[in-house]
């Protein structure tokens, strides 16, 4: 990519060359797309009474070793997602750690979705996306400043 496409705020909204990811309203709507389905595996249901949240990723997790691989493989999705918006090595090595650590635990009968119910790592994970593109998106704005 050349500093010229990265420094002028009119390709900011064309689609970006392949392999450098999302831009614009693509990301806009990836985002919102990797919300929901955080949402719906991490904190979808409120226990009446508490303030205590959960998702299809706890009750999919009681069905011992398929439940946790298949909400770990959606898990796996949303961070692919992550990397296609723009997120860096170090982000994708985090939000995968995050992944791993879920799954891992989740596994254990019980305890693991008591662990689910907590640990959203879906939530955390978007939440580390949203935190990187604001990031990314002051410092592309501030070059694009300094150079005027």
């Amino acid at each position: 990519m050349t500093d010229l496409y990265r420094a002028d705020p009119i390709n900011l909204t064309r689609p970006a060359p392949r392999g450098q990811g999302l831009r614009g309203q693509d990301t806009a709507k990836a985002i919102a797309d990797l919300d929901v389905l955080a949402a719906m595996l991490d904190s979808r249901w409120r226990i009446p009474g508490t303030s205590i949240r959960f998702g299809v990723d706890a009750l999919v997790g009681l069905v011992p070793v398929l439940g946790d691989a298949a909400t770990g493989l959606v898990s796996a999705y949303i961070v692919l997602r992550a990397r296609d918006c723009g997120a860096g090595n170090g982000l994708v090595a985090r939000m995968l750690g995050n992944v791993l650590l879920d799954t891992a635990v989740g596994s254990i009968p019980i305890l693991g979705s008591i662990f689910d119910v907590y640990f959203k790592s879906n939530n955390r994970n978007v939440r580390l996306l949203r935190r990187h593109l604001q990031k990314t998106n002051a410092a592309r704005l501030n070059a694009v400043a300094r150079q005027r």
